[in-house]
């Protein structure tokens, strides 16, 4: 039978995850707003801004298995609170060093690690407690729901933390930033999901054993081969692509012709969120894309073309459509690969899959800097971002592939 429209809505607890979790990812972009315009204007260090980069991703690449591994052993919903809690103090700790003007670049450094070291401990035990919110008949609505939260933080994020740095200051406003958190914090607390309210009696979980973990749950991924292509294709989407793009932005609209700061520059950045966006409702709205392995490598086959399309093409409607479709699809075949990774994981390790998936899909995306960014310096940011794509359509290709040989030869876990 069909699912409804926008089916996680219909559960209670999932609409005020929801909820929260769009206040967070907009708490985040506003703090990036703030800390970056204050940390520029008083440092002017472009390595600092690649620091920033660096601080963002690398937990993801670290982390990310561990905090999937706790998740399984302990109730996702306090780890959750702990990365949420983590985002404010580092929010009060730019305020008062910008109150106090005793901000100095050591400091920038350590609040830019510990937010995303924040990140890793929200993310990945939140796909843990959805599962358990909306069930598996549900999931896939509910995975594309969290990325629609994810895109309207960083569509609305930075117009709001503008707003504030204008009208409240850098300093209230990086303080008045910390209180978005708190009706997450709150609601967690008394949520009722997790693993006490499983109706099933729960597997037992091993421990946490560090580097030994990480490379169970890597053969625990490996041992499925929906779970393991998957990860691949997220991983090496994120890879060789990741957003490392967004970042030689002012370089494309430059040879588009629109290289000033104004409105049609602003569109470049936004065009593929805004798909993205779009995506999520379209998508949601009417029920479609069902998540099939086979159907997520042809939609990263179209991103990959897309994206080839952007960097080679010197028409800036072009541009423009061919960013919002990469936006559309990139939206469609993330959610899709994310989904089928959760519904194949079995329970008592489902948190070290999704730790694996986002190490795969977020981690990875620290690495984008080179195969986009340092090799734009040898062949031009169009030829290194048109190659790094086409590699993404290769790879799609060769996992599309091998899914068809599995199912046809009937090798396919149920």
């Amino acid at each position: 039978m069909a699912r409804p429209s926008f089916a996680a809505l219909r559960h209670r607890g999932y609409r005020a995850f929801w909820l929260g979790t769009v206040g967070a990812m907009l708490a985040d972009n506003i703090e990036h707003v703030i800390s970056y315009w204050v940390v520029f204007q008083k440092f002017q260090s472009p390595a600092l801004g690649g620091f920033a980069v660096v601080a963002h991703w690398l937990p993801f690449l670290l982390l990310s298995i561990p905090a999937g591994a706790l998740a399984d052993r302990f109730d996702p919903r306090r780890l959750i609170q702990l990365g949420l809690l983590l985002f404010t103090g580092v929010s009060l700790a730019w305020g008062v060093l910008f109150v106090t003007g005793a901000l100095q670049m050591w400091h920038a450094m350590v609040l830019l690690v510990l937010h995303g070291v924040s990140g890793v401990l929200w993310v990945t035990p939140s796909q843990v407690l959805i599962h358990d919110i909306v069930g598996p008949e549900d999931l896939q609505s509910a995975v594309r729901l969290n990325a629609i939260a994810r895109y309207l933080g960083m569509l609305l994020g930075p117009g709001l933390g503008g707003v504030l740095l204008v009208l409240a200051g850098p300093e209230r406003g990086i303080l008045l930033n910390a209180v978005i958190y708190l009706p997450m914090i709150l609601w967690l607390w008394r949520a009722p999901y997790g693993p006490r309210f499983r109706a099933a009696a729960r597997q037992p979980v091993r421990a946490v054993e560090g580097v030994r973990d990480i490379a169970a749950a890597l053969r625990d991924v490996a041992g499925d081969q929906t779970m393991l292509s998957m990860t691949l294709l997220a991983g090496g989407a994120a890879f060789l692509v990741g957003s490392a793009y967004q970042a030689q932005m002012p370089g494309f609209a430059l040879d588009l012709g629109h290289g000033d700061p104004g409105v049609a520059y602003s569109m470049l950045l936004a065009a593929d969120a805004a798909g993205a966006l779009l995506a999520g409702l379209a998508l949601e709205s009417r029920n479609l894309l069902r998540a099939r392995a086979r159907t997520a490598c042809g939609l990263a086959m179209v991103w990959g073309l897309a994206l080839a399309g952007f960097a080679l093409t010197d028409v800036y409607l072009f541009a423009l459509l061919l960013l919002f479709t990469a936006g559309f699809v990139e939206l469609a075949f993330s959610a899709m690969a994310q989904t089928l990774v959760q519904l194949r994981a079995p329970e008592a390790i489902r948190g070290r899959v999704i730790g694996v998936f986002t190490m795969a899909s977020l981690g990875l995306r620290m690495f984008s800097g080179i195969t986009v960014g340092l090799a734009a310096h040898l062949v031009g940011i169009h030829f290194s971002l048109a190659a790094s794509a086409a590699l993404v359509c290769v790879l799609a290709a060769v996992l599309a592939r091998s899914e068809a040989r599995t199912t046809g030869s009937g090798r396919q876990h149920p």
